[in-house]
C-alpha cells in the first residue's frame, strides 16, 4: 500500500519541488497509527515464543512481577533497531513531513514511500522460515527478490534523490550535497544508515542460502566407532 501510494505521488509530481498531491499528506496521517500498531504487534510476537518456550510460568498461572518487564526488555534487545526506526517515523519524520516541509518535496515523499516494495518479501522470507521452508526454490527466489528490491527501493533510493534533485537544479550529482542545506544531508545520512546494516545482513544471508558451507568430513576416528 505505501508503495502504491508512493509510486501514484512521485509520478504525479512533474514538478520536484512545488507540486502537491493529497496523497502524501493523506497517507503519512494513516502511516502513524500502523507504525505504532506494529510496535504492539512485534511485541505481542515476542511475548508468544517466551510462553511457547515455556518461560511465562505454569499453565499460564500467576506470573512474576517483573517477567512482563523482562520480556519487554529482551523485546527492545532483540527488536531495538526496528522500534528505534518506528520511534523515529513518528516522532521525527511525521511532524517533518506534515509541519516542516510546508507542501513542498511531494516527490521525495513518494520516493521515500516506494522504499516498502521490499517488505514484502522480508515478511514472506520469514514467514518461510517459521515453516521451516528455508531449503525450497521458494525461498531461493524470495530471497533474490528481496536482495534486489532492497537494493534498488533502499539503498540506490538515496543516490537517485540526490541525481533527481541535481537534474532538476542544473547540478552534477557530486555537486548536489554541497548545494543543499546541511541538515537535509544528515537527515538522509541517518535514513540511509540502518538501510546500510540491514542490507549488509540480506547480503549475509544470502551468501548462507546460495552457497552453504559444506560440513567437513568425518575424521577417521569418528568413522571407526
Amino acid at each position: 500500500m505505501a508503495s502504491t501510494a508512493g509510486y501514484i505521488v512521485s509520478t504525479s509530481c512533474k514538478h520536484i519541488i512545488d507540486d502537491q498531491h493529497w496523497l502524501s499528506s493523506a497517507y503519512t496521517q494513516f502511516a502513524v497509527p500502523y507504525f505504532i500498531y506494529d510496535i504492539y504487534a512485534m511485541f505481542l510476537c515476542h511475548w508468544h515464543k517466551h510462553q511457547v518456550k515455556g518461560h511465562g510460568g505454569d499453565e499460564g498461572g500467576a506470573r512474576a512481577p517483573g517477567s512482563i518487564w523482562a520480556v519487554a526488555r529482551g523485546y527492545l534487545h532483540k527488536e531495538f533497531l526496528m522500534v528505534l526506526h518506528h520511534a523515529v517515523m513518528v516522532l521525527v519524520c511525521f511532524p517533518l513531513s506534515v509541519v516542516w516541509r510546508q507542501g513542498k518535496g511531494d516527490f521525495f515523499l513518494g520516493c521515500l514511500l516506494m522504499a516498502e516494495v521490499s517488505t514484502p518479501f522480508v515478511c514472506l522470507g520469514k514467514i518461510l522460515i517459521q515453516y521451516k521452508q528455508q531449503h525450497t526454490l521458494l525461498h531461493k527466489v524470495n530471497g533474490a527478490l528481496m536482495l534486489l528490491s532492497f537494493l534498488c527501493c533502499r539503498v540506490l533510493l538515496f543516490p537517485y534523490l540526490y541525481w533527481a534533485y541535481g537534474r532538476h537544479a542544473g547540478l552534477p550529482l557530486l555537486a548536489v550535497p554541497l548545494a543543499i542545506p546541511a541538515h537535509v544531508n544528515l537527515g538522509a545520512a541517518l535514513l540511509l544508515a540502518p538501510q546500510l546494516y540491514w542490507f549488509f545482513l540480506i547480503c549475509r544471508g544470502a551468501c548462507r542460502l546460495f552457497w552453504p558451507r559444506s560440513s567437513p568430513p568425518p575424521s577417521p576416528s569418528q568413522t571407526q566407532d
